[in-house]
């Protein structure tokens, strides 16, 4: 496989600063360009990170990098990468804005952020659901009239907990869930340490999440049609997100009502035996075994169980029949990296195998 020379934009954030440990020593990507905002740029990237929230050191090969201008330098970047990694902090507008001066500038996008999730012809990817969907690329580039420029994203952090653990189980009808999600403060881009009101709290909202939620599972079970992708019409789903004192790992309690009620043991064979393209193309990301279920009554745990295959394997646990829904489980994904930077590292893998970066 060729290198694919990457650019970071959005570097100093937290999930910045992961797209960087993970990349650090990929075998695939090599990191060329840093890129935040006018406040940071010039500085090197040791200065430019106000505060480092990993808990592994920032990697010494990024450390004295020049952090360039996001927008204002822009085309020097395009010119310099084969792609870039999209986690910036802005408003949904700017965000969108950014994003297509860049695939304008001829430079892919692998975004983190939700401003494209739903536009009808960026795919939004879990690359063992729904790896297909990038076959509308092509139209999306058309519409854009680049060559080479696209953008691709990964969804919500707070499916993974969930969505995957329920595609296995479509071919049984699912009919309708219900999922209150436990997330990580890591997910509002926090630690303890700056955001002390979580301390020995819950806190019951988390904005734009539940829609998100309930929405996006249905993009991604949708079809690819006419250039664009048709969002499933069902199954419907109703969410609660709530904040939890976690550092990582969003949990999840779900419940769901299937049309041809599955055994027990038909739900744990099917999780045990799913795959996705990542496994069968042997991406260097992909976690060997994409679904972990936990026979303990207390497992999955956010402590033991987040880093489960470097972080990027979901977790499933406590799978019993219910008395008002058929079934209810609980599900556990790490946020920042299977949810977050490392979800659009696989994303990137999977477009750089099928040759989209060319």
């Amino acid at each position: 496989m060729k290198k694919y020379n990457v650019g970071v934009i959005g570097a100093t954030g937290m999930v910045g600063q992961r797209f960087l440990l993970l990349l650090e020593n990929h075998p695939w990507f090599e990191v060329k360009c840093l890129a935040a905002s006018a406040s940071s740029a010039g500085k090197k990237y040791k200065d430019a990170v106000k505060r480092w929230h990993m808990s592994a050191p920032m990697p010494e090969k990024f450390a004295d990098l020049t952090v360039m201008d996001a927008q204002a330098d822009m085309q020097k970047i395009a010119k310099n990468v084969d792609f870039c990694f999209c986690a910036v902090n802005m408003n949904k507008d700017d965000i969108k804005a950014l994003e297509y001066a860049y695939a304008k500038a001829e430079c892919p996008i692998v975004s983190n952020n939700s401003a494209h999730r739903f536009t009808e012809d960026v795919p939004m990817v879990i690359p063992e659901i729904n790896a297909d969907h990038i076959e509308v690329i092509p139209s999306q580039k058309k519409r854009l009239g680049t060559k080479r420029g696209f953008i691709a994203v990964k969804s919500n952090c707070s499916l993974q907990s969930y969505v995957p653990l329920l595609h296995p189980l479509k071919k049984f009808g699912i009919k309708n869930a219900a999922v209150t999600t436990y997330q990580a403060i890591s997910g509002a881009g926090k630690t303890f340490e700056t955001m002390p009101e979580i301390l020995d709290n819950v806190i019951p909202y988390i904005g734009g999440e539940e829609e998100k939620s309930e929405r996006e599972p249905l993009k991604i079970w949708g079809e690819l049609k006419d250039g664009k992708i048709i969002p499933a019409a069902s199954p419907a789903i109703t969410a609660q997100c709530l904040r939890v004192p976690v550092s990582d790992g969003h949990t999840a309690a779900c419940f769901v009502n299937f049309e041809n009620k599955p055994t027990k043991e038909q739900i744990l064979s099917a999780w045990a035996d799913y795959s996705g393209e990542p496994q069968k193309l042997g991406l260097p990301s992909a976690p060997k075994q994409f679904i972990h279920y936990f026979e303990e009554d207390n497992r999955p745990q956010a402590k033991l169980d987040r880093n489960t295959e470097n972080g990027m394997a979901v977790c499933a646990g406590r799978l019993r029949e219910d008395n008002v829904f058929d079934y209810k489980f609980i599900g556990l994904s790490h946020n920042t990296l299977r949810g977050a930077a490392g979800g659009a590292v696989l994303l990137a893998e999977l477009l750089a195998k099928k040759g989209y970066f060319d």
